[in-house]
């Protein structure tokens, strides 16, 4: 078979746009790799360090990104999107735009036989409550339709400096390892195994690019990040390995 790519946590926007260029065509090269054997790839969020869908209007930028998308998903590839705690407030602009399905939470997928738990991994597991009151914050309905109210000139920069600035409105923690029984997806994914198995819990969100066992035929990984690891994940039918891109 073909092989099954994913990739989390670009950022690009971040933390200026004449600084996140560089990246951003790094990333396009990859798209350019691995679109040659993609059965299908997965994007789990974060692509952008902010993003927020007006009706008319989405953010400025971005244009070898969404434009290498959608030639790929238009030469038939699937592509699909997770949302992350920085681009939460996408809407349907991929899904209209570019056929690209968006996903709010995890969802299950199974290639090969092999059985996948995937998303972005934010509010997920123990802990981390002052990130999950927030998040319910940003995702009500009457939050989303204040913000909207803001000119995108207004609304925009408040909401990049926030991004960079404030760690509870991120949600990131600091970018080390944990330990294996206080990495909190790490304990989701065995939380999850006791009630149905999986082979492969596939997240971002951590920055960390990690596999660890959770359980018999089981494993949890962290696809790391585009900002200092440039790691992402690939399934050939078979097995799942962390790659780094050094193009």
């Amino acid at each position: 078979m073909k092989k099954i790519y994913f990739a989390s946590d670009q950022h690009f926007g971040a933390p200026t746009p004449e600084l996140s260029l560089p990246r951003e065509k790094k990333f396009v090269a990859w798209l350019d790799e691995v679109k040659e054997d993609a059965e299908a790839i997965f994007l789990l969020g974060d692509l952008f360090d902010f993003w927020f869908e007006y009706k008319m209007v989405v953010p400025k930028g971005f244009v070898r990104i969404l434009g290498k998308l959608a030639e790929i998903r238009d030469s038939g590839i699937p592509i699909f999107f997770f949302v992350g705690n920085h681009d939460l407030w996408m809407n349907d602009y991929f899904e209209t735009e570019l056929n690209i399905p968006v996903y709010h939470d995890n969802k299950e997928f199974t290639f090969n036989g092999k059985t996948f738990l995937i998303g972005h991994g934010d509010g997920k597991g123990p802990g981390d409550k002052g990130y999950k009151r927030m998040k319910k914050v940003f995702t009500n309905p009457f939050s989303k339709w204040f913000f909207r109210w803001l000119h995108p000139d207004v609304g925009v920069r408040l909401a990049q400096y926030l991004s960079v600035k404030n760690k509870l409105i991120s949600g990131d923690d600091d970018v080390k390892f944990l330990g294996e029984e206080n990495e909190w997806l790490v304990l989701y994914a065995k939380r999850k195994l006791e009630t149905k198995h999986y082979n492969y819990f596939i997240f971002g969100h951590r920055h960390l690019p990690m596999i660890i066992p959770v359980g018999k035929d089981s494993e949890y990984v962290n696809l790391g990040d585009w900002i200092g690891y440039f790691t992402y994940g690939v399934f050939d039918g078979e097995k799942f390995e962390l790659q780094k891109f050094e193009k």
